[in-house]
């Protein structure tokens, strides 16, 4: 299958990038009004990753994610308001459950929508004060089944490829500056080496994420394993990214002055959340 962007793929994403670099230092509500304004949200699989690359890309703190990725597939609608899935069977640490307008339940009954006010939903405390997840209980619980949809795990390792991009454009940016022995780190064979190692697993996940969302654009046979794919390589290139980029960054990443730890914090809760590489790993080989 090959794959590259066409002309209006390319505009959309230039046009994401200068909105997000413009309104990035917004209040989370008016960034979250100007997404929905712009139509973003109703982007097929295809223009949604590539939105969702540049949201990862600049963390962004808004419920799109959940919205476009858990709560679109399950309902096949978008939310009034924002939205989000409960698919794990558990209602364990789902995605913008506590800050949710409507909430789609599957259960061995199907899918049931309810409103944020009908769900308990208690936030959970993560090394990640700008995620937004929640422990869902419910007064009268359905009886939950296990269901991750495609989209929702394409849209995860996508936003993770887009949050190690920044680690890494953050890592050269630093390496060009910082001056030891007279030269700046840059210059040095083995940090060349693992910048060039972030720089490949990025890619390899990246394109492993368009692939997914490709498939789920054409409705491909593939698109659950290609899904699996998707989430595994985007597990495995954070850890590449975290443990190189915090590395390179000496003691200066472990600050929180510093935006790094911003971006690293992003990129673990991708691989953490609806299952890490390993888990993903294991399907694909059963």
């Amino acid at each position: 299958m090959e794959f590259e962007f066409d002309e209006d793929q390319l505009l959309l994403r230039q046009s994401v990038r200068e909105t997000v670099a413009k309104s990035r230092s917004l209040p989370e509500e008016k960034l979250w009004a100007t997404y929905q304004q712009l139509g973003w949200l109703e982007a097929p699989p295809v223009e949604l990753a590539i939105v969702l690359e540049e949201l990862g890309y600049a963390a962004d703190p808004t419920p799109f994610l959940a919205s476009a990725t858990w709560f679109a597939p399950l309902a096949g609608r978008l939310p009034e308001g924002s939205g989000t899935g409960v698919f794990d069977g558990a209602g364990r640490f789902v995605l913008d459950a506590d800050r949710a307008d409507e909430v789609a339940v599957l259960s061995r009954d199907g899918v049931t929508v309810l409103k944020g006010s009908e769900v308990e939903a208690e936030r959970i405390v993560t090394f990640d004060p700008t995620l937004h997840v929640a422990q869902v209980s419910f007064t009268a619980a359905p009886d939950l089944v296990a269901g991750i949809p495609d989209l929702a795990l394409m849209g995860l390792a996508i936003s993770t490829v887009g949050s190690c991009r920044r680690i890494l454009n953050l890592v050269v940016a630093h390496a060009k500056q910082r001056v030891q022995f007279d030269k700046p780190i840059g210059s040095f064979q083995a940090v060349k080496h693992k910048a060039a190692d972030m720089y490949v697993a990025i890619e390899r996940a990246r394109v492993l994420a368009y692939y997914s969302a490709l498939t789920i654009a054409e409705d491909d046979p593939r698109r659950g394993k290609a899904a699996a794919m998707a989430k595994a390589a985007a597990g495995e290139c954070q850890r590449v990214v975290f443990q190189n980029g915090f590395q390179l960054f000496g003691a200066m990443g472990f600050t929180w002055e510093n935006e790094l730890q911003v971006h690293l914090k992003r990129a673990k809760a991708g691989d953490l959340l609806l299952g890490t590489a390993a888990v993903h790993r294991k399907a694909l080989v059963a």
